[in-house]
């Protein structure tokens, strides 16, 4: 019986996994026949769980019941779920803390000793600072995360960065998380092109659209994409520098949603980062500490020029002794 049970475990395990199981591999990797699978498929139906098969194969699937079944992880997959539920514990989106907790109290029952020494010793040394700012609804990541997937139109109601409130009508392609806040990639259906939103400042507005074809995605890159669109597209003044340093020494104080990185060679890189204001942009690079160049806006050349100056007036009659 005892073996039985394991073998029963083992299945499910192996069929909560995204894909379909014909009956051959799962005998393979339980090292039983096919005629035991299918013992053991009936008894997990049996027992409540959706075990279905593929239709044009022979196949298995988990599939959705009504209820939500044990979820079986493996040593790595426990310690990451753990880390990912204190994370989120202290995170964006809004009323999800307590969820957390309540979730990560439920798998610090079931974790053997080993592994809750690991998850505990990362606690230990670990303080969340709040992100600050606006939170997300989690019904709202749901109801755009369902739009992406099926491909359905999704009109918001969406507030600018200055205030400005408006009605959008895009075709949603994917979220974007930069660790901070939430990003939606989506087509605008008037204006033609792709656009970055903030999913705090939206509220979608119910029912979906119709269906869409999915149009090829602005870039490959989608982290690096939102990165731009959220550093400089914004702004006044779009600031084009070379930093005379490695581009992983620059990444190591320039944060993805400050500014983007390209490397030019294994020691330069290009910074491209937006603001409203001149002084700002001159400042604000000069604060890496890094020896840099100045291309691009143009403003900025003269600019840099005339604040030099006043800065070298500032302290030139300074007693420095």
């Amino acid at each position: 019986m005892l073996e039985t049970s394991a073998r029963l475990l083992r299945l499910l395990s192996l069929l909560q996994t995204p894909r379909a199981w014909s009956g051959t591999e799962l005998a393979a990797r339980l090292e039983v026949d096919t005629r035991t699978v299918r013992r053991d498929i009936d008894k997990l139906r049996e027992l409540g769980y959706p075990v279905h098969a593929a239709r044009g194969v022979s196949g298995y699937r988990l599939g959705a019941g009504s209820a939500m079944p044990p979820l079986l992880l493996d040593d790595e997959e426990a310690v990451a779920v753990a880390v990912g539920l204190r994370t989120a514990a202290s995170g964006t989106v809004t009323g999800i803390e307590d969820s957390s907790v309540r979730a990560l109290g439920k798998l610090d029952q079931v974790l053997p000793s080993r592994l809750r020494a690991r998850v505990g010793m990362l606690s230990s040394v670990t303080v969340s600072m709040p992100a600050g700012g606006r939170t997300v609804d989690p019904d709202t990541l749901i109801a755009i995360a369902a739009a992406c997937r099926t491909h359905e139109r999704l009109r918001f109601d969406y507030e600018t960065h200055d205030g400005t409130p408006s009605v959008r009508d895009t075709e949603p392609h994917r979220l974007v998380h930069s660790g901070r806040r939430w990003y939606l990639i989506a087509w605008d259906v008037e204006r033609g092109d792709w656009r970055n939103y903030r999913v705090d400042r939206l509220r979608p507005r119910t029912p979906t659209g119709p269906r869409f074809t999915p149009r090829e995605p602005p870039s490959k890159d989608l982290a690096t994409y939102t990165s731009r669109g959220i550093t400089d597209r914004v702004y006044g003044y779009h600031g084009r520098f070379t930093l005379h340093v490695p581009i992983d020494v620059a990444a190591a104080k320039v944060p993805p949603t400050v500014g983007t990185l390209e490397a030019v060679d294994e020691h330069s890189c290009v910074l491209r980062i937006g603001s409203n204001s001149l002084d700002e942009l001159a400042v604000y690079v000069a604060t890496y500490g890094f020896s840099f160049e100045v291309h691009e806006p143009p403003e900025l050349v003269e600019h840099i020029h005339t604040l030099t100056a006043r800065l070298a007036e500032s302290v030139g009659h300074a007693d420095l002794t």
